[in-house]
């Protein structure tokens, strides 16, 4: 029996075949304004875990101590409002004592909630910088596709987020049993202590418990950092041809930019035959080059090049001059360095001075002009 196949299933995602080429600085801009980034959540969990344990190291008794008081001045006062209502407390005065205790409370919490914020957006910000987008929050039909999902639930990925899940529960397993194995005659100690002996020693043990799968909870948090920047940057690798449209889609089509070079070209071509008639002189290789040079006080202080050409255009000079009676001059070595050194248009530099003097002063001779 003969199975037929097909070689594309194989390939690599993204026109133009694998994905080899480094990423262009617009392919990662435009990937951050979708909102695609570098980035672990891991390390803001991680972090945030750390900062919620050590708060409750140094905070929490005097937290505790703080809504002790609280709710000692609300059964405080409660008695004296219902002596001032004749024994029927109003509802709205109820209202405004539980408001009241609230607003203590948030007080009290409040810092815990802004460290917490604060760790999780120093975590993102270190990570991927300042800039906010919506377009992560747009939805995506693509993602209803049954056959892209069946993908994304067989992926690396995928086997990734199971590897970093059987990694917490074993590392959460490991710093339980190690720490309660090691405590255990304390835990044990808690059975003759009073009942806020009790609660004390509890909450250090659950405290210093916290922060050591915190700590443990790190090398979680720096492996996916690690793992999230190489997978974006595989992600945002392109194809030679991704290349070569989005250097299209920029720069032009270098084929109608070559044209239009093409046509500006062939454009000063002919303004710049169609100028040389006002030469005074064309000075020659003889066969290479060909400088068409004009001397007008009242235009420039010094003589100027009026067209210059290579080969089949040297030639083509050369016969203009012939067809409108201009001195052709040879002379190899100024011929060159005319060519190589000033554009049309423009004047004759310094140290050229002499040397095209001298022909001038030639071809005027021969003129009569002198």
């Amino acid at each position: 029996m003969i199975l037929e196949y097909n070689l594309q299933f194989f390939a690599k995602d993204g026109p133009g075949g694998e994905k080899t080429e480094e990423p262009t600085a617009k392919k990662l801009s435009d990937a951050r304004s979708e909102g695609q980034v570098a980035k672990s959540r891991e390390v803001a969990n991680a972090f945030e875990m750390l900062a919620l344990f050590l708060i409750m190291k140094f905070w929490v008794g005097h937290m505790g101590e703080s809504f002790v008081g609280v709710f000692r001045n609300i059964y405080t006062q409660l008695p004296e409002y219902i002596k001032l209502y004749d024994g029927n407390l109003q509802q709205i005065t109820f209202r405004a004592i539980f408001e009241r205790a609230m607003y203590s409370v948030f007080a009290i919490i409040a810092p815990v909630l802004l460290i917490g914020f604060t760790v999780a957006f120093l975590c993102d910000f270190l990570q991927v910088k300042w800039k906010v987008t919506t377009k992560p929050l747009k939805p995506k039909f693509s993602k209803l596709n049954p056959i892209s999902g069946f993908k994304r639930i067989f992926s690396i990925n995928s086997l990734v987020e199971l590897l970093k899940s059987i990694a917490k529960i074993a590392i959460i397993t490991y710093a339980v049993y190690s720490y309660l194995k090691k405590n255990a005659p304390s835990i044990f100690l808690m059975y003759g202590l009073t009942l806020n002996q009790s609660i004390a020693q509890m909450g250090k043990l659950v405290i210093d418990l916290g922060l050591r799968i915190a700590l443990y909870y790190m090398l979680v948090a720096a492996a996916d950092y690690i793992y999230q920047k190489i997978k974006f940057k595989r992600d945002m690798k392109m194809t030679k041809q991704e290349v070569k449209d989005e250097y299209k889609n920029q720069e032009g089509d270098p084929a109608v930019k070559s044209k239009q070079r093409q046509r500006m070209m062939e454009a000063s071509r002919r303004r710049m035959m169609q100028n040389l008639p006002q030469a005074d002189v064309v000075i020659t290789n003889p066969t290479h080059y060909a400088v068409a040079i004009k001397y007008d006080p009242e235009l420039y202080d010094a003589p100027y090049v009026v067209a210059k050409g290579a080969d089949y255009l040297a030639q083509k000079i050369k016969d203009a001059a012939k067809e409108n009676n201009i001195e052709i001059v040879e002379n190899k070595p100024l011929a060159r360095m005319l060519y190589a050194n000033v554009d049309v248009g423009s004047i004759v530099p310094p140290e050229l001075y002499q040397a095209v003097a001298e022909v001038l002063a030639f071809v005027y001779h021969l003129q009569g002009k002198v």
